[in-house]
């Protein structure tokens, strides 16, 4: 197979390749063990894998975890599952990500109404202290769990730094959450405590926390007390929820000494949830040195975040991009919390608060860029951006002209990053590479320590063809297993089923001959029209072309036999789908993909079934129009929007 040669985007200047974390990471390597990379990713990268006991031991020297590593750092890294990583390893996670304590500001908390608050190092550990010290006269142990039913803000950072101090498990949803997602979640892993906000705000209105956290807390006996966080009111009603306490009296009193319980490696750390859209969602259990290492290696090496970094990324507590995000504080950045419309002062807010807040690392989802694009915001044009060095993107597939139109519209020297990998490893597969060049459409590299690769149904490798997603060998991040699984047969058929000791991540996606990979969506949603595998990103790709289209989904449809594609639109203000609009959309892909791409049935709809995470709920809508129930709706963000594609009479006929 012969391909053309392509432009790169972007690529770094050699100064900026000198100055990159990853460059010294080399050097080290270098020093230590003798061997040389010469500068070259990938030659780095397979050294990573043929040698995973002396990268990953390089990994936490050079980014200075503080803890005993111990003398192993793995048994087998080819069992997968089953690689036992730095088994005599001893850390505490709040430990290595509160290792700072001066007057730099560690948390900046901005919202919708242009309010601010920001903790120093200093400040924040003080909170911390305090809290843990309630939750040890609370007689919180190491191993029980904790849940917060919280906004992004500085007191859920702080409840959970306080929470893994002591040893105990986080775990947390927004409360944009209905009741039954939360019990669905929380109710499985049977917390202590539960943190709540009295409310939060969102595209200027208020909404209220409290009557849902009562309801979570008398749904779950175990919950002993319901701390109440003051975001609405600076003196909220607790009268309402019964074990309530108010978050002021857990700080009061004295200050006691900050200590950190000793953990080791493999002992849990963070519960998070899958989305849930076809059942109760799957507990996910992560370990406290997995998800360290790992969110080290990533901010350090992968994104070059270090103490002069502002670091921000779009999220609610309920996406692994906040357990993500506050990683960084062990790289000694700033960390920007925002809690609110993305889309607020008219879709400039989060534009404004790169130049307010002087980001320098700004994290967004795919979805929220291709938004800006249509609705004409521009921010070179009317925002300095200087501080700016690297956008993030995640969430979904950024398609080639997201790619380019960032370079127009944000600055031309910029590390974009498009990244993937999931709450099943709270971490990535592939994603950036600060010394690499950047070109439209891919993730730069598959992660360090990280063998990835496309696999065709055969199980052969394979490049520049459609396939699956794959990971061969072990890594840290490797979850501990699910909640409740004791023989880890759920985790086992969720991973591993198709291929005996090789994780299938439902990714279904192309390598690159420039070594980068390009996802075409998840496997569950592959479009099947006469045996043809079609990613569902490839027609989203052409179909935001189309200026009058602000979003899609594109499902499968038994139909006679077969599978037809159906295409679900939502509109511009004003524009009807008539018979030319359908002729130009279905040209857009016909011209630039295959005759097997173009949907037979092009319907117009009001709104798009999202998760709370903001990912199409394409199987969700699959089921609907099918007839099945949809099952636990709550996972969804607008679950009212199935209702508009029940029995849809354009579905009936040919």
């Amino acid at each position: 197979m012969t391909t053309e040669a392509i432009s790169a985007l972007w690529a770094p200047s050699a100064k900026r390749v000198a100055s990159a974390q990853l460059t010294a990471f080399m050097e080290s390597v270098k020093a230590v063990t003798g061997f040389d990379a010469g500068g070259d990713y990938f030659a780095l990268h397979q050294w990573s894998l043929d040698q995973p006991a002396a990268f990953w031991r390089a990994v936490w020297d050079f980014t200075e975890i503080q803890g005993d590593p111990g003398g192993l750092v793995c048994d087998d890294p080819s069992a997968l599952p089953g690689c036992q990583w730095f088994p005599d390893a001893t850390l505490n996670f709040a430990e290595n990500l509160l290792r700072f304590s001066d007057d730099r500001e560690a948390l900046v908390e901005i919202d919708e109404r242009d309010a601010r608050r920001a903790l120093t190092y200093g400040q924040l550990r003080d909170q911390v202290a305090r809290l843990a010290g309630w939750m040890r006269e609370q007689n919180i142990q190491p191993g029980d769990r904790v849940a917060g039913f919280m906004p992004n803000c500085i007191e859920t950072v702080v409840a959970m730094l306080a929470t893994t101090s002591v040893g105990a498990v986080w775990s947390s949803c927004s409360p944009d959450f209905g009741k039954q997602g939360a019990v669905d979640r929380f109710g499985q892993i049977a917390p202590r405590l539960l943190f709540t906000a009295d409310g939060y705000v969102y595209n200027g209105k208020r909404c209220d926390s409290l009557a849902r956290a009562s309801d979570i807390a008398s749904a779950i006996p175990e919950i002993e007390h319901v701390v109440v966080v003051p975001k609405l009111s600076p003196q909220p009603a607790l009268g309402g929820i019964e074990k309530a306490v108010s978050w002021e009296s857990c700080l009061s009193g004295e200050l006691p000494a900050l200590y950190f319980e000793p953990r080791s490696f493999n002992d849990p750390l963070f519960i998070l949830y899958s989305s849930g859209t076809t059942g109760v969602p799957k507990c996910i259990v992560h370990g406290v040195g997995g998800t360290l290492i790992q969110h080290a290696k990533e901010h350090a090496l992968h994104t070059d975040i270090s103490r002069d970094d502002r670091f921000f990324y779009f999220t609610t507590c309920g996406w692994m991009m906040w357990n993500w995000l506050v990683s960084g504080l062990a790289r000694g950045a700033t960390l920007i919390l925002y809690d609110g419309s993305p889309f607020a002062r008219d879709g400039h807010r989060l534009i404004d608060a790169i130049d307010e807040e002087r980001i320098t690392v700004f994290g967004v989802g795919a979805k929220y860029l291709g938004a800006l694009e249509k609705s004409g915001v521009f921010p070179a044009n009317s925002h300095e951006l200087s501080a700016l060095k690297t956008v993030l993107s995640t969430g979904s597939p950024l398609p080639h002209e997201g790619f380019e139109w960032v370079y127009r519209a944000f600055t031309p020297d910029l590390h974009l990053a498009s990244i993937s990998g999931g709450t099943d490893i709270v971490s990535c597969f592939a994603g950036g590479v600060p010394t690499l060049p950047v070109y439209a459409g891919q993730l730069q590299a598959a992660g360090l320590g990280m063998a990835t690769a496309i696999w065709n149904e055969a199980g052969d490798p394979v490049e520049g063809e459609k396939g699956e997603l794959v990971c061969t060998q072990s890594f840290p991040s490797c979850p501990v297993g699910f909640w409740q699984d004791a023989d880890g047969s759920k985790f086992h058929a969720a991973y591993f089923d198709r291929w005996p000791g090789v994780w299938a991540h439902g990714d279904y996606g192309e390598k690159t001959s420039e070594g980068g990979f390009v996802i075409h969506g998840r496997s569950d949603a592959v479009l099947n029209p006469g045996g043809v595998r079609i990613g569902t990103a490839e027609i989203y790709r052409q179909v935001e072309r189309v200026p009058e289209v602000l979003d899609s989904v594109v499902v499968g449809q038994s139909w006679q036999d077969d599978v037809r594609v159906v295409l679900f639109v939502v509109l511009r203000d004003g524009v009807a789908l008539d018979e030319p609009l359908i002729a130009r959309i279905r040209g857009e892909i016909r011209s630039n993909t295959t005759p097997r791409h173009v949907p037979a049935k092009v319907i117009q709809v009001a709104d798009i079934p999202r998760t709370i995470s903001g990912k199409i709920a394409e199987l969700a809508v699959r089921k609907i129009i099918h007839g099945e129930r949809v099952g636990n709706q709550d996972a969804l963000a607008n679950p009212e929007a199935l209702a508009l594609y029940s029995a849809l009479p354009e579905l009936s006929v040919d």
